[in-house]
């Protein structure tokens, strides 16, 4: 399971990435790079989205069991999933 830890690798490499953008923003910006570049970073920001819902969802399920609470119907995380993974 994705952890907390793992979403600061993903800061980490978002991080790094911003640092190439603007790097190649003042070094006369090649589109294609900065194209390459944005794409990453958007795959690092849905990463750590799905890690937080995850980590989310798995707490929330527990709590709930420990609470005695039935768990929120699975339609909206399904939906969620289905969303996701059209992207």
């Amino acid at each position: 399971m994705a952890s907390i830890k793992d979403i600061e690798q993903v800061a980490d490499d978002l991080e790094s990435l911003v640092g190439e953008l603007r790097k190649e923003l003042s070094n006369g910006a090649d589109f294609e790079k900065l194209v390459s570049i944005a794409d990453e970073i958007g795959a690092h920001a849905d990463n750590a989205a799905q890690t937080f819902s995850s980590v989310n969802d798995t707490l929330m399920t527990r709590l709930d069991e420990i609470t005695g609470k039935k768990p929120a119907s699975s339609a909206s995380s399904s939906s969620r999933s289905r969303a996701s993974s059209s992207s």
